[in-house]
């Protein structure tokens, strides 16, 4: 059995540091950079792309809305076309940064609320497989195990990773409890772990009205910002690999060394 861990890096801004990403890069194998809108600048994602490197962390694009004060996590109304240009804008901007350190551009995967509309609506979705598929037609796409995204992306013929979360909760549906909602957020290490393992394990998740979902995960998330995520996802990581889980980048062959 394989996971690949990922989580959103690089949201930093100016003087303003957010996130462990050095802690993080030890333990992660593919990393969501942020593009600018949501978060991180230009300084900062070229410091990211080369921490990425110099620790062989996989790098992916992380565009999201152009709502710095709202960290990305406000949804925008905007029409597809406006969706596909400010995707293919943030993308363009990373596989720069990534062609200049000599990394590839590994996968693409939309931010907070803009992955949460990806999810659910068809058209969101499509505009962003659309963007990935011109900009980065050789990149995987992650989206929400289960969502409209994946399907999407498929249609594109795009190489896909179904992601699910290790911090957040679900509902009956199978997307993201709502920030907005209490206890929409994991907040323990015991409580991660045991759901890590039960995604892992037996390819479900504990919604928050207590039912049981299936769900199937390439990737693993944790957030940047998360409280403890470091020190969270160190302990995760070991613990799966004691059960002979193999940790792997999501795009790697199964006979890659750990």
């Amino acid at each position: 059995m394989r996971i690949d861990i990922n989580a959103d890096v690089g949201e930093s801004f100016g003087a303003f540091k957010i996130g462990e990403d050095e802690q993080l890069f030890l333990q992660i194998t593919s990393a969501n950079i942020a593009c600018g809108f949501h978060a991180g600048d230009f300084n900062v994602m070229e410091t990211t792309v080369k921490q990425a490197k110099k620790h062989g962390v996989a790098v992916g694009a992380h565009p999201g809305y152009p709502d710095l004060q709202g960290f990305g996590r406000r949804e925008l109304k905007m029409t597809p076309a406006e969706i596909y240009n400010m995707v293919v804008y943030q993308i363009g901007a990373l596989k720069q940064f990534c062609e200049i350190q000599g990394v590839p551009l590994q996968h693409v995967k939309p931010h907070g609320a803009l992955y949460n509309q990806a999810a659910e609506n068809y058209e969101v979705a499509e505009a962003i497989a659309k963007a990935v598929y011109d900009a980065v037609p050789e990149a995987i796409l992650f989206g929400l195990s289960n969502s409209e995204l994946i399907k999407v992306g498929k249609k594109f013929h795009l190489k896909t990773a179904a992601e699910a979360f290790a911090d957040r909760r679900y509902t009956d549906e199978g997307n993201l409890s709502s920030r907005l909602l209490p206890n929409a957020v994991l907040r323990t290490y015991e409580e991660i772990l045991d759901q890590v393992r039960e995604i892992i394990f037996h390819k479900r998740v504990k919604t928050v009205s207590g039912n049981w979902i299936d769900i199937e995960a390439d990737t693993i998330c944790f957030h940047g910002d998360g409280q403890n995520v470091a020190q969270n996802t160190a302990l995760i990581r070991q613990a799966l690999e004691k059960e002979e889980i193999r940790v792997l980048q999501v795009g790697a062959k199964d006979d890659s060394a750990l």
